[in-house]
């Protein structure tokens, strides 16, 4: 299996700069929708990154984006709703703590380019509202576990949310939250795949990672990023935000489909 490449093409100052920008812009647009952000950096990183160490980078670029989305907002988190988020998440983070799965970029690309479908399901059609004490539970479960295997679950989370009754606020502030401790979990799990692979294996490893800096670095960047992104995120009303969100993330969708059939160039 391929989806790795050598350490030695990973390192340069250009990519790792190119990391930072990536990650102060997402984070930005993930401050004003609540999501897409993430999606986009994915794109990014996997241009020059494997899948497992895509994982890593992501996960920990959107858990400081994240975390700091939820703290400037940290007024409006639902605390009820993320509590059942959690109850959902626990039994598939247990089956997935016996299961070693690391999926091909194209597996990827494809479970990337589907999920912004979700919020084109007409009314009525497995309507998800995350206020519900059972639709939440079945939200947490379906994100951390579409989160471990695609990297991203913000669309399938938008699923439960774009329909509540909650505020623009609210429902940024509770998926941050929510995202955030997801994302710890896909770090977790990918770092110890990495961790305990071999050179007969597939050729990765830590070293495969960006230099120490990248990770110093990027948290003044996210910050930074998420701040203009929620002051932005006040001026813009609920309905026209919903409508926005849905739109952004289906384009980013296809362009995920687009790579996945190898539009653009095929698939490294």
């Amino acid at each position: 299996m391929d989806f790795y490449r050598d350490s030695h093409r990973l390192q340069p100052v250009p990519v790792i700069l190119t990391f930072l920008l990536a990650a102060a812009i997402t984070s930005c647009i993930s401050g004003i929708f609540g999501m897409a952000g993430g999606m986009i950096f994915m794109a990014v990183v996997t241009l020059y990154l494997g899948v497992a160490e895509s994982m890593i980078v992501h996960g920990a670029v959107q858990s400081v984006s994240n975390l700091s989305r939820a703290y400037f907002l940290r007024q409006d988190i639902r605390w009820d709703v993320l509590q059942n988020h959690l109850i959902g998440a626990l039994p598939v983070i247990l089956v997935f703590a016996f299961v070693s799965f690391i999926p091909n970029k194209r597996l990827l690309f494809i479970a990337l380019g589907l999920l912004p479908f979700l919020l084109w399901l007409p009314r009525g059609w497995l309507t998800g509202d995350a206020e519900k004490p059972s639709h939440a539970v079945i939200c947490g479960a379906v994100v951390i576990a579409l989160n471990l295997l695609a990297g991203v679950a913000g669309p399938a989370l938008d699923f439960f949310y774009v329909k509540t009754a909650m505020t623009r606020q609210q429902i940024v502030a509770t998926k941050a939250i929510t995202m955030f401790f997801s994302h710890i979990v896909k770090i977790v799990y990918y770092g110890m795949a990495v961790y305990y692979a071999t050179d007969t294996m597939a050729t990765t490893s830590l070293k495969n990672l960006p230099a120490w800096w990248f990770f110093v670095s990027v948290v003044p960047c996210v910050f930074v990023g998420t701040f203009v992104g929620t002051r932005i995120l006040r001026h813009i009303p609920d309905i026209n935000f919903k409508s926005y969100t849905k739109y952004l993330v289906t384009i980013i969708g296809i362009y995920y489909l687009l790579r996945a059939v190898g539009f653009f160039g095929g698939i490294t």
